[in-house]
């Protein structure tokens, strides 16, 4: 299926298409105050739809996650990183997709804060 997302001022826009099986929700320092629901897919399947220097970029810790936001509205709709074999991930924001059912999507907890 292809979804549309995008912040809450449409100024960081995007599509992508796949199947949403689940989502993360994460307790480290960061993901607690974004609140976000996390769906894991390949860069590649993430194809912005605005620049991409219209979302700004903020790292911590090891710096190895580009939480990547609106510097207008300030809503996060996605990050990018690596998995633990090396391949280019996106992290979408599933509050930030139009039309879906967040309460059919089964959500695992991860421990992030203590990880």
């Amino acid at each position: 299926m292809l979804y549309q997302g995008s912040c809450h001022c449409g100024n960081v826009a995007f599509e992508i298409e796949g199947t949403i099986a689940g989502a993360l929700a994460c307790n480290c320092s960061i993901c607690q105050r974004k609140g976000a629901l996390m769906w894991f897919v390949p860069r590649t399947d993430l194809k912005l739809k605005t620049p991409d220097e219209n979302a700004a970029t903020y790292t911590f810790n090891k710096h190895v996650i580009r939480h990547r936001f609106c510097p207008t509205c300030g809503i996060h709709p996605y990050g990018e990183g690596t998995d633990p074999q090396g391949n280019a991930m996106a992290a979408i924001n599933l509050r930030c997709i139009e039309g879906i059912d967040l309460e059919a999507i089964p959500v695992q907890h991860y421990d992030g804060r203590n990880h």
